[in-house]
């Protein structure tokens, strides 16, 4: 199966007052009979602000999820559940789509270039031709494809722009979410799950809080009577992995919300949940698996300090590289290096002696952590980066345990995620109250 970096894609829309009749009868100039004939050009299956979805289109995008599934030998839903699914999935798409034009979010094609290319390695495709090659075989259009990541990047970018850039967590939320998940005893466990989410429109009434809860109430006797999860999941939930099965994938304790966390303790694999009712709607988790995630995690941390020597349109890289050779000279000479780095240094940490503390893997730019990896305690270095010349000194190294740390990122992440993924299904659901919507799916004949 191959992967993606983002979600769902955008499917291509045309401008409803452009489109043409569903059908068109022939002149009588052009009959060959006196029967009238009619050709059917195609039809309108929903209509989203001023674009629409054909039936056509409609089509193409059942087809694809269909073979998906089918590769992930999911049993497929009913049709025409899978069908409605599919079709509240691209009018979501769209209503994306128009929201970003509006606002002026754009994905140029230098940058989509860029994103397939990510997705081709990712996928162990060693060139984009390849991958094409491979995406034709298994019948997927490439130009379509392109499109649908494109919206799927878009899609990300209003999400981190209108909810995640926005989200505030405080160290007390972590330390309440931690001392929740001590209570629960489950903060070393990892959960692989799978999930069923039946949406609850904000400010719904109680008519169709009542009809959610209907519909996640017969998911779950499906559950009951034997029907796959990853089939009931593709034909009942609003999640946008619906399609996958609704699978989850891997959690670590402290990234599952309590309401969930409490009743994970009660299954054993392969079980599922009642119905659980949060802000978003209506839910039934499956527990596939458990494993416990207690064992600690130590870096080496480096203790350095440098000088840096700026580049700039005035001062070229031969000039910075020599003049922070002479630095060096002098500092082997006997001058001292904190006392360099303070004359000399255009770095922010030229006030504390060039002094950088305590670095973990990943602080710094590659080229300079190379660098300094390479060095004993005592032993300097010259190194070029993006930001100029560098001369590094390594003081001393430790092997630090950070799961303490790590558990306070975690549950730093955990808290965003749950928020993020309930204020966007807020924000998703007011765009759709603010749209224009209109349903013309009939049978097909």
């Amino acid at each position: 199966m191959l992967q993606t970096a983002y979600g769902a894609g955008t499917p291509p829309v045309k401008d409803a007052k452009a489109m043409p009749p569903t059908k068109t009868v022939l002149p009588d100039s052009q009959r060959s009979d006196p029967l009238p004939q009619v050709a059917v050009i195609d039809s309108v299956v929903a209509v989203v602000n001023d674009d629409v979805i054909t039936r056509h289109e409609l089509d193409d995008r059942v087809r694809e999820v269909v073979r998906q599934l089918q590769k992930q030998d999911t049993p497929l839903p009913a049709a025409d559940v899978l069908e409605k699914q599919i079709l509240e999935r691209m009018i979501n798409d769209i209503l994306l789509a128009q929201y970003a034009k509006e606002t002026g979010v754009r994905v140029d094609d230098v940058q989509l270039n860029q994103a397939i290319t990510r997705i081709a390695q990712q996928n162990n495709f060693p060139s984009l031709a390849e991958f094409r090659a491979k995406l034709e075989a298994d019948g997927v259009d490439f130009m379509k494809f392109r499109e649908e990541i494109r919206g799927e990047i878009i899609s990300t970018r209003l999400r981190e722009r209108e909810i995640e850039s926005k989200l505030v967590i405080s160290d007390g939320e972590v330390d309440n979410y931690l001392a929740n998940k001590a209570k629960m005893g489950n903060a070393g466990e990892e959960f692989h799950l799978a999930h069923i989410l039946v949406v609850v429109p904000e400010q719904a009434s109680a008519e169709k809080i009542q009809a959610a809860r209907e519909r996640a109430e017969q998911a779950l006797s499906q559950l009951k009577s034997g029907t796959d999860f990853a089939q009931v999941a593709a034909g009942s939930s609003d999640a946008k992995d619906a399609l996958k099965g609704g699978d989850l994938g891997w959690l670590p304790g402290d990234r599952i919300p309590p309401l969930f966390a409490n009743e994970l303790q009660n299954l054993k694999p392969g079980q599922t949940t009642a119905v659980l009712r949060s802000p978003s709607g209506f839910h039934i988790l499956k527990l596939v698996e458990k494993r416990s995630g207690n064992a600690p995690v130590v870096i080496t941390q480096t203790h350095a300090r440098h000088i840096l020597i700026k580049t700039s349109e005035i001062v070229s890289e031969s000039e910075a590289k020599s003049r922070l050779m002479e630095i060096k000279q002098r500092i082997e000479g006997g001058a001292d290096f904190a006392d360099q780095a303070k004359r000399y240094s255009q770095d922010g940490s030229a006030q504390q002696g060039g002094d950088l503390d305590w670095l973990s893997p990943g602080q710094t730019v590659p080229e300079f952590e190379e660098a300094m990896n390479k060095l004993k305690p005592g032993q300097m270095a010259a190194v070029q980066s993006q930001f100029g010349w560098h001369l590094i000194q390594v003081l001393e190294r430790r092997n630090t345990d950070v799961s303490e740390q790590q558990k306070r990122q975690q549950a730093r992440v955990a808290i965003g995620t749950f928020k993020s993924d309930e204020q966007f299904q807020d924000w998703l659901r007011q765009l759709r109250d603010r749209a224009f919507v209109e349903y013309r799916l009939e049978e097909k004949k």
